[in-house]
């Protein structure tokens, strides 16, 4: 069992440097919340909701090359996508910090998002130095032909910008039970996004399970949960959203931010239970089940399809968070990690190093 410490926030020095060989570019993780809505008779689709966190990290460094260079086959494939979408001559890339995949925080979107904002800088592609950005300026309108932001548009706006957020999901007329074409789509626009408060901490916790849907896998259970999605969990959704989860992220209140993001999380739920075998899927509803039961644990949820299990408190029972999490694991006899972060804050979103 891993327990990552409490890990510090402040975004690595960027350069505005032009001509550079070498580029380092960091994102953190996502949690995501839930979808707003499921149902095809509702005039927009899914509507993210999520978390940027500061930790754990995907960590990508480029350098330029004339062809694709890379040891992991997923990584070749999203370079030669870059490559590609940038009319470059390719690049050679290492990943120094790899998340978890198909765990539920997102390591697919960071780790695309990331090859290409680095191939972009390495190359100084749409690079204007007198406007440094840590991220390409371009990247969300991108992400698509990356294959990214096809439903939720909450890891393309954490990889901008952090914070929590919400995205305005797509024009359900553009979607029957199947999703458009791969990359024929925009990103959903954010519709809001807070920074939450500096003491808060993220209860993350990886149990050693079978990875969550991806791929074609993920594509015809969310089939599968459209085709049956109950509207009026959509609507019911709708008033936690906008009169409990939204003012208690503005005013950062967090047992009405954590209340809250635990209503949605069980109302996504019912929609997914014949899909995944119940609310939370197998074992991360034992998970929750049991650290709902934590004092110091509000919004107990499973990110995405799981397995990860989260929960929110505050610094100051930070530590008996993990110990509960740490029981929990070892109640069930499971292997997994526990870990401890921030809400990327604004402008921490992906770091970009130069040099």
């Amino acid at each position: 069992m891993q327990h990552s410490s409490d890990p510090a926030t402040t975004p690595a020095p960027s350069s505005s440097a032009a001509g550079t060989d070498r580029v380092t570019v960091s994102a953190g993780a996502r949690l995501h919340v839930g979808f707003q809505n499921l149902s095809l008779a509702r005039e927009r689709l899914y509507g993210g909701i999520g978390i940027g966190l500061a930790e754990p990290r995907v960590t990508v460094v480029a350098t330029r090359a004339t062809d694709v260079v890379a040891d992991d086959p997923l990584v070749r494939r999203y370079a030669s996508r870059a490559v590609d979408i940038l009319g470059v001559p390719g690049v050679s890339l290492t990943v120094d910090e790899q998340l978890p995949r198909h765990v539920g925080l997102g390591s697919g979107t960071q780790l695309a998002l990331s090859i290409l904002a680095a191939t972009a800088r390495v190359h100084d592609h749409d690079h204007d130095p007198d406007h440094d950005h840590d991220h390409d300026p371009q990247i969300r309108s991108r992400a698509p032909a990356m294959g990214r932001g096809g439903r939720s548009g909450v890891g393309v706006a954490t990889f901008e910008n952090g914070g929590f957020v919400v995205d305005a999901g797509h024009p359900t007329n553009r979607f029957t039970t199947a999703p458009p074409a791969e990359g024929d789509w925009t990103v959903p626009p954010v519709v809001a996004r807070h920074d939450l408060p500096d003491d808060w901490r993220f209860l993350v916790v990886v149990p050693d399970a079978e990875p969550g849907r991806s791929g074609e896998d993920e594509d015809a259970s969310m089939r599968a949960v459209v085709e049956r999605a109950d509207p009026a969990i959509a609507d019911e959704l709708a008033g936690v959203v906008t009169r409990k989860l939204l003012p208690a992220a503005a005013a950062g209140r967090l047992e009405a931010f954590g209340e809250a993001v635990r209503e949605i999380g069980h109302k996504n739920g019912a929609w997914y239970a014949d899909a995944q075998g119940g609310v939370f899927r197998p074992p991360a509803g034992e998970l929750v089940e049991e650290l709902e039961g934590c004092p110091v644990l509000s919004g107990v949820g499973q990110s995405s399809w799981g397995p990860v299990v989260y929960g929110v408190t505050d610094r100051e029972h930070a530590d008996e968070a993990v110990t509960a999490a740490e029981n929990a694991l070892a109640d069930r006899e499971l292997d997994g990690a526990v870990m401890l972060s921030r809400a990327a804050p604004s402008g921490a979103g992906a770091r970009i190093r130069v040099g």
